[in-house]
């Protein structure tokens, strides 16, 4: 598993399809779970959690089932646990559950990389 995170509109995408330009990218926007479980790589993963808490699904487990089934995926994931805490509570468990789904995929991944202006900067490599 390989992570790309940073801040919104830094550049994650187009740097991982520039690393990866023959994996099949699926949107986290609009993507099914079936179609997360089976992806090479995944963009804005941040919405798929978004889309799965605003259903009213629970994804305490959704880190194991990603590495169960699906081990070998790239992903791209805003980091959304920086700046101002939202009031809306529904944004404030948004935001919890993405810092926590994603600090068990980190902790897994054997290569995540930080994007900032475009600039990868591998922070964990195994």
């Amino acid at each position: 598993m390989e992570m790309i995170i940073g801040g919104a509109f830094q550049g994650k995408k187009d740097f991982a399809k520039a690393a990866y330009p023959l994996l099949h990218w699926c949107d986290g926007r609009e993507a099914s779970e079936e179609e997360i479980l089976k992806a090479g790589g995944i963009l804005d993963f941040q919405e798929y959690i978004r889309r799965c808490l605003a259903d009213g699904q629970d994804v305490s487990l959704l880190a194991e089932k990603l590495i169960e089934a699906n081990p070998d995926v790239v992903l791209t994931c805003d980091e959304v646990g920086y700046g101002v805490v939202p009031m809306d509570a529904f944004e404030r468990q948004y935001r919890e559950a993405v810092g926590r789904v994603c600090t068990k995929l980190a902790a897994h991944s054997a290569k995540v990389t930080r994007v900032i202006c475009g600039i990868g900067t591998v922070i964990k490599h195994v």
